[in-house]
This record gives C-alpha cells, structure tokens and sequence, in this order.
C-alpha cells in the first residue's frame, strides 16, 4: 500500500483535527489511539472502524490489527512515524477513525440491567475512562455520563478506558434527573457513592442478599440491580443530586488516607455489588 509521508497533508490535518470537541461534533467521528484501543475496536465494533493508520515498524509487531482490519474491509493506510505523531501525540504507531453511534438508555434498558454506573458531572477524560474500564471488569451493563460530564470520545477518555469503550454500552447527553428517573422505573436502586454517606458499604455487603433477611428498613440491598452515581473530583455530589438516591453510601477509610479518589471508590463500589449480585 501507499506509504502517507507528508505530516502536512491535508488528510493529516483533518484527523488531527479529531482531538478537538467541535471538530468531532461536525463530523460524527472520533480518534482511537494505540495498539490495545485499535484492537479492541476492530474486534468488537469493526463496523464503526472507518479508516487505520498504522507504521510499518507498528504493522510488524501487531500483525493482528492489520489482519483484522483486511477481515473486517477496513481501509488501512501506511503511514510514516512523521506523520503519525502529526496525527497524534499519542498514536504509538497505529490510530483508527470511528464513526460514533451513541447508544439510547432505552436500549440499555431493554436489556434488563442489573448494574449501571452513573458519571454526574466528572470532567477529568482520566476519571471518566478508568470508571468506564471499571465498569467493564466488574461486569456492569452499562456506563452513563450525564450531559454536564466529559465528551466521552475525548481522545484521553477513549485511551483511559483501554478498549473497555468497545465492551459496554455507554449513554450520554442525559440529566441526572431523567438518568435516575428511567433507572429507577426499570426497577433499579439508585445508590449515589458520599464520603458522608449515611451507610457504609462494608455494612451493607453484610446483609446482602438472602442472608440478609434482618436488614433494617431502609437499608439497601446490593444484590438487587442497582445504579451507582458518582459526582465530580473535586466537589463530589451537591445536596440536590444526593436527594435523587435512594440512599447514600459511604466507602469505609480504615487507614489515615483523607479520601479515595473517584475512580477508586468507583471500582470498590461497583465491585462490592457485582460481589453481591453473584
């Protein structure tokens, strides 16, 4: 195949160009960068993969995406590491251009989902896409990133979930209100994650389940589907959000750390039900 050499070439600048909100609001399109990202997308979502770029050095090492990308009719191009660093300080020798497809909670929910994570206002890309590979390893059913959250197809979102993105469904564009609202219809709990929860989680996984028979009322029951929310970095959950939950939970400190950050008290929520559940 022809090899691409001019970082300023035309087709360079338009994906590049991707890494910027507006550019991939116009054009319905967004960047993967990296080996694991590339690969996970032709595998589970091939029909989304519009183009790969990949370095010959790149194309050696994992022959696998490009085989893979020949089987699913992806176009694959050539391109000199030049060209790939113009495209992306973080390509690591081979991107891919996605078409999005946003997914409907509708369709999430059809799905009878027993374990939903909910991102109301997180706007660190870092945050967002460690919760969503969390989600992922733990065997949620799908990810929410209300309308106040990060674009989920920041390129730092898209590399932060290494190819979980490809694994689950992720909604977006909801308020929190209409999020918790059609998640609590489908028969799913709504439990928002607090520093100054009025439960503690490691109490709560004591009298889950059957075994819990003597569970006070009021106390939530984590091996029913349950949607967890979690708040922003800095501030957490204001009041109102708090109010939407049916409760709120807090993840015990046993040492002398002031907190956990989000993506950790994320995974050790989403882990305690998945625990639970099964």
């Amino acid at each position: 195949m022809p090899e691409l050499t001019n970082p300023r070439a035309e087709r360079v600048a338009s994906v590049r160009a991707l890494a910027g909100r507006s550019a991939r609001s116009r054009s319905g399109r967004y960047l993967v960068e990296g080996p694991q990202g590339v690969r996970e997308a032709l595998r589970c979502a091939p029909e989304l993969v519009r183009d790969v770029y990949v370095s010959v050095p790149t194309a050696e090492r994992y022959a696998e995406i490009v085989s893979d990308a020949v089987a699913a009719r992806v176009r694959v191009h050539s391109a000199t590491p030049e060209v790939l660093d113009a495209m992306s300080g973080d390509a690591q020798g081979v991107l891919a251009v996605l078409d999005a497809a946003p997914t409907t909670l509708a369709a999430v929910l059809a799905s009878r989902p027993r374990l939903v994570a909910v991102l109301a206002h997180v706007r660190d890309p870092g945050n967002a896409g460690a919760v969503i590979r969390a989600a992922d390893a733990a065997g949620a059913d799908a990810v929410l990133l209300t309308e106040a959250s990060v674009d989920v197809h920041n390129p730092k979102v898209v590399r932060s979930t290494a190819g979980s993105l490809f694994h689950l469904p992720v909604v977006t564009g909801l308020s929190l209100d209409d999020a918790v609202t059609a998640l609590r219809s489908s028969g799913l709990a709504i439990l928002a994650a607090d520093g100054a929860g009025d439960h503690d989680l490691d109490d709560l996984l004591d009298v889950a389940g059957p075994s819990g028979n003597n569970r006070p009322t009021g106390v939530p029951d984590l091996s029913h589907p349950t949607a967890w929310v979690f708040g922003n970095e800095a501030w957490g959950l204001p009041e109102q959000d708090r109010a939407l939950a049916d409760a709120v939970v807090r993840v015990p400190i046993r040492g002398r750390a002031e907190s956990l950050n989000l993506a950790t008290a994320a995974t050790v929520c989403l882990y305690a039900s998945a625990r639970a559940q099964r």
